[in-house]
């Protein structure tokens, strides 16, 4: 009988290291300068190791798009081959004390309940890893299933989230991994917004890591209520008519977010922006 394959989402290296990053932040926000995921991170993810050549084909196969699918067929196959270059042993291992680690330091119940990008593709690329190493008669059509799903993530013309393209730039690095850190998360937006982030962009960037997007778009509706109500209050009071138009153009952009049912970076880049204003016209007055 052939012999299914399970996907253990504490096994999979891809989540396993989405999951750390998002750590790093939430230790961080909460002032913990010394964060245990960071150094983990930086021990069972550098440069030689099993787990940093593994990632880097998660990586591969989560982030490359192709125009057709023959080429996202070749790419895949070419990637297996790679796959079959890392010694299982090591890697068993290197899995095997990496979550002893976590369990060190955190709660492993609390550490694999937040949700992450991409579940079903990753989830995917671990059952066709396992089932291209293992001797045991395997399920063709779960193979088969396991192979479409990620082709069709690959020639997918999505555009990547801001939060991929970090972490894609994260499992890059080999010679200094505290480049993981919250400083290095936030660069992005403290160059647009030429400043620290305040409380608000803070808490709302936690709650975006966090992956519950329930609570966040929950977060997000009353936030940008809230946010709108503080905008119209400014604009009432102030005579230069140019600066209430623009005023009165951010908080119709608010409505969208305030009766948002799915959370998305658009609007998280909005509340960021809606944040710096409302600070900046406090400062005013």
């Amino acid at each position: 009988m052939a012999k299914n394959i399970k996907h253990s989402k504490i096994k999979n290296t891809g989540v396993l290291f989405e999951l750390l990053v998002r750590q790093i932040t939430t230790d961080t926000l909460n002032g913990i300068e010394k964060s245990p995921a960071l150094n983990i991170v930086k021990e069972y993810f550098s440069k030689g190791k099993a787990l940093k050549k593994e990632l880097d084909l998660y990586s591969s196969l989560t982030k490359e798009k192709f125009a057709s699918s023959s080429k996202a067929e070749k790419f895949l196959d070419m990637v297996l081959i790679e796959r079959t270059k890392i010694t299982s042993t090591e890697l068993k291992r290197q899995k095997y004390n990496l979550i002893k680690e976590i369990g060190r330091n955190y709660s492993l119940d609390t550490f694999f309940r937040t949700k992450i990008n991409n579940y079903r593709v990753n989830a995917s690329i671990y059952q066709l890893f396992e089932g291209i190493n293992s001797t045991e008669v395997k399920n063709p059509r779960l193979i088969l299933n396991f192979r479409e799903t990620i082709v069709e993530h690959v020639i997918s013309n999505s555009p990547k989230s801001q939060q991929e393209k970090m972490i894609k730039e994260y499992s890059k690095q080999d010679k200094s991994m505290r480049l993981l850190s919250y400083k290095v998360l936030l660069e992005k937006f403290n160059e647009k917004y030429g400043k620290a982030l305040n409380t608000g962009q803070k808490v709302l960037l936690k709650k975006y890591i966090s992956g519950q997007n329930q609570k966040l778009v929950e977060y997000l509706n009353v936030e940008a209520k809230s946010s709108k109500t503080k905008i119209n209050a400014f604009a009432n009071k102030i005579n230069d008519k140019i600066t209430v138009i623009k005023l009165k153009e951010v908080s119709n952009q608010l409505d969208k977010i305030q009766n948002a049912k799915t959370p998305t970076d658009s609007y998280l880049t909005t509340m960021m922006n809606v944040y710096e204003l409302i600070q900046e016209l406090t400062n005013v007055r």
